[in-house]
């Protein structure tokens, strides 16, 4: 397979990054962005550079959509143009019980491994995050 050693790493790479969401670490989620990043969430709203893309995730991993996993479903890689797409089955354990949707992320690497953009698409009926008793939940 032409260009076997960057899609192993790029493939790494990916799934790395995902750990770190269903490991709760923040830190490690940042590591993997470039300085001038773009991350185009769910609700098309981009992100741009450090603060911003920070800020778009702080209330996942500060619990206020209750617990949330993310697991793997499938992976392409395009080591030519250094491009991924991941998608996943999240779920949320909320006080309200278990909510999820299923989604990908493309993710875009620059020639150090670093994410220079992640778009994030999903797939539900509903996925209306809204805040319920002083905490986010799903809205059904």
């Amino acid at each position: 397979m032409a260009n076997s050693a960057e899609y192993e790493r790029l493939k790494q790479l990916t799934l790395d990054f995902t750990a770190c969401f269903n490991n709760d670490d923040l830190e490690g989620v940042m590591s993997y962005f470039a300085p001038d990043a773009v991350y185009d969430q769910f609700d098309g709203a981009p992100a741009k550079g450090m603060d911003e893309i920070r800020a778009a995730f702080e209330p996942q991993f500060s619990g206020t959509f209750g617990k949330m996993r993310f697991a793997e479903e499938d992976i392409f890689v395009d080591p030519e143009t250094r491009k991924t797409m991941v998608s996943w089955l999240c779920s949320m354990d909320t006080s309200r019980g278990r909510a999820g949707w299923r989604g990908l992320d493309i993710l875009h690497f620059d020639a150090e491994g670093r994410i220079t953009a992640k778009l994030t698409y999903a797939k539900a009926d509903k996925l209306k995050l809204a805040a319920v008793g002083g905490q986010a939940e799903a809205a059904s």
